[in-house]
């Protein structure tokens, strides 16, 4: 049963990176595409957020005398290939159970950036992949502390938002190096967190000036031929803080808030499941004593998430961003034996209590039947597992 979910499990990534091929080869020279915009961004008019892809880009093109967008093309496709190949590197070894399978195949998670194309190889993919790096590297390794100060520090470089996700990293550091007080090893975890708060600091307090904004879309105009537009143009129109929440202050309605809290709850739901069935196999952890079970400190780790839905209205791209960090910090407790799942109780749950045949109806619906916009104002999409394929025809027959 191991093998033949590990053969579906490759089959279902593969299809999704050939997907992901040709999504990113045909709109990256669509002049508005958004994702093209944000790896715009670079260093050529000063220091800023989000630019050290960017800069990465350019200097391969002055190098390679290539086109700026071709490049960039190349560059996506590799970090998704990277991304699905760690993503199954880490989930072949799951137990099969019928809440688990629900959890991978959640649209919320893997399916999401295909079925949202606008989401398609967004930076987090680099964030997402530097972090299952450090997870693929054993604990009492030697580079374990280097790798951990390189993922936070080129998170942050790469995008930035992140650090409110950093309290859900804390968590894992804590279970992961088995703290179960004030000492050393936690304030080795703390430290590490240091040069990515400086980073932090300086994007916030020292964003770009107009006439440094002017000079990076001039040298994008002059040199590459290309516009400083959407997530470029931006950082002169959003370079303050009050600026980011301004954005959604007209864009909030009770609709909106009941349509995420449905798909929070219904997307959430089995790794919830999950973590609602699962216990420390140390119980004695840092701020985990005085819990029965671990999910309450999780849950309160993702609060700060509350503070990126406030600043942007890319809602539907901050619940997988979200759900991801989550997946790959539980799975990889749970194969690495820190979490320990309680099987006789999560078959209680009612999952377990549908006949087989109609549960493979529920898996089709719940998996691949629906998925959040992108946007805070776009309503939920339908049927992405025929969505998908249908646009890949119709692009290829026009």
């Amino acid at each position: 049963m191991k093998k033949k979910i590990n053969n579906y499990l490759s089959f279902y990534l593969l299809i999704l990176i050939s997907f992901s091929y040709f999504f990113l080869y045909t709109k990256h020279n669509v002049a508005n595409d958004s994702t093209i915009s944000e790896w715009l961004i670079n260093y050529e008019g000063g220091f800023t957020k989000r630019g050290f892809v960017g800069q990465l880009a350019i200097e391969l093109s002055r190098i390679l005398e290539l086109n700026l967008r071709w490049v960039i093309f190349l560059l996506q496709s590799f970090a998704c290939t990277i991304y699905f190949f760690f993503l199954y590197k880490l989930l072949r070894n799951l137990k099969v159970e019928r809440i688990t399978v629900l959890a991978v195949f959640t649209p919320i998670f893997i399916l999401y950036p295909i079925a949202e194309i606008e989401v398609l190889a967004r930076k987090e993919i680099l964030v997402f992949s530097l972090f299952m790096f450090y997870l693929f590297i054993p604990r009492k390794s030697i580079f374990k502390i280097f790798s951990f100060i390189v993922f936070t520090t080129f998170s942050i470089l790469i995008w930035e938002p992140i650090i409110f996700l950093f309290p859900l990293v804390l968590i894992f550091e804590i279970i992961e190096n088995k703290i179960e007080r004030f000492n050393f090893d936690l304030f080795r975890v703390i430290l590490s967190f240091i040069p990515s708060l400086i980073i932090v600091y300086f994007i916030v307090f020292f964003p770009l000036t107009t006439n440094e904004h002017n000079t990076m879309a001039l040298i994008l105009k002059e040199e590459f031929g290309q516009n400083c537009y959407m997530s470029c143009a931006l950082l002169k129109s959003k370079s303050s803080i009050f600026q980011q929440f301004q954005g959604n202050f007209g864009k909030y309605s009770l609709e909106i808030f009941i349509r995420y809290f449905l798909i929070c709850v219904i997307g959430f739901f089995p790794i919830t499941i999950l973590l609602k069935n699962s216990t420390l196999k140390n119980k004695n952890l840092l701020l985990f004593k005085f819990f029965n079970k671990p999910i309450f400190v999780f849950l309160a780790s993702l609060l700060p998430v509350i503070i990126l839905f406030a600043m942007g209205y890319d809602w539907g791209r901050w619940v997988n961003i979200t759900y991801v960090m989550l997946a790959l910090i539980y799975f990889h407790l749970l194969l690495n034996d820190n979490l320990i799942l309680n099987l006789e109780k999560l078959e209680n749950n009612f999952i377990y209590k549908i006949n087989r045949k109609f549960f493979v109806i529920f898996f089709v619906i719940f998996c691949f039947g629906w998925n959040p916009k992108t946007v805070i104002t776009g309503d939920v999409g339908s049927f992405p597992g025929y969505r998908v394929p249908y646009k890949v025809f119709k692009i290829l027959s026009n």
